[in-house]
């Protein structure tokens, strides 16, 4: 953690932010290893603080961590520590997460800091500081990671063949949920989507009493989550024979990202990475049927940069970079409201010399 925090502190001075509020989530988990469900820290050049109530003082991640603790009562609260913190600090200059600070905080805030004195501090929206770290997982994060992976590859490869055409959408749903905790998951990543039929032309659809059928597209998008990171694959099925109209969509999706995952590397524009599977769908005539970007970063949030996407009109050579360490999605599908959907995911490693797979659930032969 030590390391995470030094390399916030050269962040911060290369912004010119002298000191900074974190009060996201994932954030302060990364910093501090604290992941007690309420917190904030306050960081500067010569301090480290967190901000917590009596429920985590006595947790041993509350002890461990290297961050000075103060705890939060209703003889003392939060704003009230951190009023003291900034006074004694002598801090003219504080920046908060603007992404993460509701209107009411910061007014609040500004409240706390009037009345302590004259000289009030000046507070400074920031965005991105913690995200941008975040985006690049160090060797304990991807060692999570993976597990995680595995996890959700061991649940959907036990799951899908005990599937039956008379199961509905949310029996599916709840079989996958399952076969996630009995493996070790602490949690499902997101609400797990089972999507038959029709409904799989809605990307991120609720399963409901539909029943699988034989014969039709199944999307099915689940991820297990191991301590704090969270796991993301798609895969789509049919049970029973597909017919033409599947072959020849999961094809084009299949074709495409196996095009996105040989390209892929660090260096690589993340609009750049989109196009490489936008392209041959559109060649194939399904352009307007790819409807979201091609992938997202994964780490803490189920949903964190780099998005791999197309760019605005105009900022076509303003799209980030890839850089190694980055685990992201790739995950291309086509929409047909008539018919149904395909969506194939698998999370990647970003390398310098392109990208390992990571995800290792099978894939159908068509």
């Amino acid at each position: 953690m030590n390391m995470r925090l030094e390399a916030l502190r050269a962040l911060m001075r290369e912004r010119e932010v002298p000191a900074l509020l974190v009060s996201a989530v994932a954030n302060r988990r990364y910093i501090s290893g604290f992941s007690g469900s309420a917190g904030n820290l306050l960081i500067s050049d010569e301090a480290a603080l967190l901000f917590t109530d009596g429920r985590y003082t006595v947790q041993p991640g509350a002890r461990r961590t290297t961050f000075s603790l103060r705890t939060v009562s209703s003889e003392r609260p939060l704003l009230t520590l951190i009023v003291e913190a900034v006074s004694e600090l002598g801090l003219d200059i504080i920046g908060f997460e603007a992404a993460h600070t509701t209107v009411a905080a910061h007014t609040a805030l500004v409240d706390a800091l009037v009345k302590q004195g004259d000289t009030v501090p000046e507070l400074r929206p920031v965005e991105g500081l913690v995200e941008q770290l975040r985006e690049v997982k160090d060797a304990a994060e991807l060692t999570t990671l993976r597990r995680a992976i595995a996890i959700t590859d061991a649940a959907i490869t036990a799951v899908i063949p005990e599937l039956r055409p008379e199961h509905s959408e949310l029996q599916a749903a709840w079989m996958l949920e399952v076969a996630l905790r009995e493996r070790g998951a602490e949690a499902i990543s997101f609400p797990i989507i089972v999507a038959a039929g029709r409904n799989a032309a809605l990307p991120h659809a609720q399963p409901g009493t539909t029943l699988l059928g034989s014969g039709q597209p199944i999307i099915i998008d689940m991820g297990g989550r191991v301590a704090g990171y969270h796991a993301d694959l798609t895969r789509t099925i049919v049970l029973g024979e597909p017919d033409a109209t599947f072959r020849e969509i999961y094809g084009t999706v299949l074709a495409a990202q196996q095009r996105a995952i040989a390209g892929l590397r660090a260096g690589l524009r993340t609009s750049d990475a989109d196009a490489l599977a936008r392209e041959p769908i559109e060649a194939a005539g399904y352009g307007k049927a790819f409807s979201h970007s091609l992938g997202h970063g994964v780490g803490l949030y189920i949903h964190e940069g780099p998005a791999l996407r197309k760019p605005m009109p105009g900022q076509e050579d303003k799209a980030p970079l890839l850089r190694a360490g980055v685990v992201t999605s790739v995950e291309p599908g086509i929409y047909l409201a008539d018919w149904g959907g395909v969506r194939i995911e698998d999370l990647v490693l970003i390398t310098d010399e392109g990208c390992e797979v990571l995800s290792a659930a099978p894939k159908l032969s068509i």
